[in-house]
């Protein structure tokens, strides 16, 4: 009796689940996919990309042990592609920041880029929305999950912003472009409060030249800018970049130099030395120069050792002090490291291994003035950096 009560069962339970594919076939089957079929041609000119750092962070204050933590130092999404052949696109959407608005270009403060680019002659280009400020400099132009610190100008500037660019790209050795952009994502008064005797811009606009060059088979590259910022009526930062690159055999040499002269102080840097019961509001006719240097030696495929050292100066001429010492702080920064490639058929993803040590040294009159102290950071950094291509 029992035997036929499961053979029944089983007979019944077969035929259920028979009927219940037949069902999922028919449902698939008379279903639209989500991308309908004439459109999946599309995809082939479509990447996704995953633009990830993570790390294990140890953290030092002054030579001593503060803490450390798991972190995802970047996480950055973009699409990009083309539509037609004249016509692409490029999103890229950074989740390790805030998300707010700009109150100037009504865009998230996180989208690094929303733009689109049109190809208007042979060798000329349009791209117009939110965009990356095509400043010089190697250290500005590496994707940012290849940074483990910034030195201070790229660190502290507005380095996306909305506006329009025009490319001109002469051969494969020389390219120069120009963009008008937002000279800032927020409006005066979140900047800068109020300052007496300014008046906000009604167009706080940015102009920049950039031009990249290829010399001697390709061993010498440049990446050199400039760029005018009017912040307020009568206001402007004028700001200087240089990149230089040599190719030598297994080692590769990269070097900075920046020059961002400020009538208003854009940066905050100067103004964060200087107590606010003495200057209530921004400093003006700021100065900072800056030199960055970036050695790779690769001794095979999947290996790369590299050190970086880097030095930022910060001025302030606009001081009424007639006793004052225009340099004001100098900040030091050297990162050792080594990067390691595990894997041939995916060779942009590497683990590292990284020392970042930060050295601040004030000179004896802002010491004395306005009380800053001397300080030095440390961050020993464990983890892995990928530009994922998801599709």
């Amino acid at each position: 009796m029992k035997l036929k009560l499961l053979l029944i069962v089983a007979v019944f339970s077969a035929c259920t689940q028979l009927t219940a594919q037949r069902q999922l076939d028919s449902t698939i089957k008379s279903t639209n996919p989500i991308i309908p079929i004439h459109k999946q041609n599309l995809l082939k000119n479509i990447d996704v990309i995953a633009n990830m750092q993570w790390s294990l962070n140890n953290y030092f204050q002054d030579g001593k042990y503060q803490q450390s933590k798991f972190e995802n130092d970047q996480f950055r999404l973009e699409i990009r592609g083309k539509i037609t052949d004249r016509v692409s696109f490029r999103f890229r959407d950074r989740y390790t920041k805030v998300t707010e608005p700009g109150s100037l270009d009504n865009l998230s403060r996180s989208t690094d880029i929303a733009s689109i680019t049109i190809n208007l002659a042979k060798k000329w280009d349009l791209t117009m929305g939110k965009m990356c400020a095509d400043w010089g400099g190697y250290e500005f132009d590496a994707n940012p999950i290849d940074i483990y610190e910034y030195n201070d100008i790229v660190e502290y500037s507005d380095n996306f912003l909305t506006g329009a660019m025009i490319s001109y790209t002469a051969n494969q050795q020389h390219q120069f472009t120009f963009q008008l952009m937002n000279s800032r994502t927020q409006t005066f008064e979140e900047i800068y409060d109020s300052i007496p005797g300014v008046t906000p811009s009604k167009f706080p606009v940015a102009a920049n030249i950039n031009w990249r060059g290829t010399m001697a088979g390709g061993k010498f590259q440049t990446i050199w800018s400039y760029s005018q910022f009017l912040e307020a009526q009568n206001r402007t930062m004028y700001y200087i970049a240089l990149g230089n690159q040599l190719k030598l055999n297994k080692f590769l040499f990269q070097y900075d130099f920046k020059w961002s002269n400020e009538q208003l102080d854009r940066k905050g840097i100067v103004g964060s030395f200087v107590p606010k019961s003495i200057l209530p509001y921004a400093p003006q006719n700021t100065r900072y120069v800056e030199h960055w240097l970036h050695v790779n030696f690769q001794p095979q495929k999947k290996l790369n050792f590299f050190i970086i050292g880097m030095v930022s100066n910060a001025y302030w001429y606009g001081n009424p002090d007639p006793n004052k010492d225009n340099h004001l702080r100098t900040a030091w920064g050297v990162i050792p490291g080594v990067e390691y490639f595990p894997f041939k058929d995916l060779d942009n993803l590497k683990f590292f291994c990284t020392y970042v040590g930060r050295f601040y040294k004030y000179s004896d009159y802002a010491k004395r003035t306005f009380g800053d102290v001397d300080t030095n950071t440390g961050r020993v950094s464990i983890g892995f950096i990928c530009p994922l291509l998801i599709l």
